[in-house]
């Protein structure tokens, strides 16, 4: 069986260490399982008054490509002990769309950050966001990558042996948790 899962990373710099874990991720998805990350920069602030005229592009086109996946990865790092405000930004846009793409479909998260905790208070935030949203989230195996900046090189990869065993693990088992509880696609 084919699996497409559409990424989300909380963050807007190209050499994140988020968006380095999703690449890392995406390198130890089983056989059969796909990864495409979906850009959430263009997405402008939230502001019902534009939503009044009408949902801009991007959102409808992120929805869309939301809707069509199996799953759905979200990749956060933790600002100020929270949530990105990019991220929560598209999610409060894709949350306002007549069939919004998180209802009913399989959710992972994971987060790497300097820190000791890893994300963990980001992703209890993201995780309480969510319950509105009522997804499917998968609750372990957990991805929080402490001293992200001591596992990946000056290029993004992932050097660290036991991370690397670790989101293969969290991989296989975001598949099974896809395979076991379905999807609902647009």
């Amino acid at each position: 069986m084919s699996i497409k899962i559409a990424a989300l990373v909380g963050s807007l710099r190209q050499a994140s260490l988020n968006r380095a874990l999703l690449h890392a991720a995406a390198g130890q998805a089983p056989e059969g399982v796909s990864v495409e990350l979906h850009e959430i920069a263009d997405v402008p602030l939230y502001n019902g008054d534009v939503q009044a005229q009408g949902f801009p592009e991007v959102v409808t086109r992120l929805g869309q490509a939301l809707s069509a996946a199996d799953g759905i990865l979200l990749v956060t790092p933790e600002y100020n002990y929270s949530i990105p405000g990019v991220l929560k930004n598209a999610i409060d846009w894709l949350s306002r769309l007549p069939q919004q793409p998180f209802a009913g479909k399989p959710v992972a998260i994971m987060g790497a950050s300097m820190g000791n905790l890893g994300t963990a208070r980001a992703q209890y935030h993201l995780r309480q966001v969510m319950v509105f949203l009522d997804p499917l989230v998968m609750n372990k195996p957990e991805i929080m990558v402490p001293a992200a900046h001591n596992k990946f090189d000056g290029e993004g990869k992932l050097t660290d042996e036991s991370t690397r065993e670790h989101l293969a693990k969290f991989m296989v088992a975001f598949q099974a948790f896809i395979a076991r509880v379905g999807t609902t696609k647009a």
